[in-house]
């Protein structure tokens, strides 16, 4: 469960970020590989924050990592506290705009492919656990978070 504001009794285990980047009023959906954890299902390029490194270097490193994808401006956008069961974590998002298309990598030991499609496609795919959530929030269409 995602929630807007930190709360109570909420321990995170690690922090993750991800970055909606977005083209011709698409965004970049990976397709994780079967053998990761959520596997086979579609999510924005995104991984653990290291303990070396901040947010910020996370996502380029991420990017550059997933995709082969160096984008110059990359701006933050929400922080979001994530409560499963099992653990807590903090989810930075960022969002990126490419003037054009570019030619995506995808990191075959993660990802087995890759698509462009409207948020509002995004919600008919096979997601990961709360990015229904966050496309809703990120994109207006949807206010039902707590």
């Amino acid at each position: 469960m995602l929630y807007l504001s930190k709360p109570s009794k909420f321990s995170p285990r690690f922090e993750v970020v991800g970055c909606f980047v977005e083209s011709n009023e698409e965004i970049l959906f990976l397709l994780r590989q079967d053998g990761k954890s959520e596997g086979n299902k579609w999510g924005v390029p995104a991984g653990k924050v290291d303990s070396d490194e901040s947010p910020e270097i996370a996502i380029c490193r991420e990017l550059k990592e997933e995709t082969g994808l160096t984008v110059p401006k990359i701006k933050h956008i929400l922080k979001v506290y994530v409560k499963y069961s099992e653990y807590d974590f903090v989810f930075n998002m960022y969002k990126a705009r490419l003037s054009q298309r570019q030619n995506i990598l995808v990191k075959k030991d993660e990802h087995k492919d890759y698509q462009w499609v409207t948020p509002k496609q995004a919600l008919g795919l096979n997601l990961v656990l709360d990015m229904d959530s966050c496309i809703k929030l990120l994109y207006n269409l949807d206010d039902s978070l707590g």
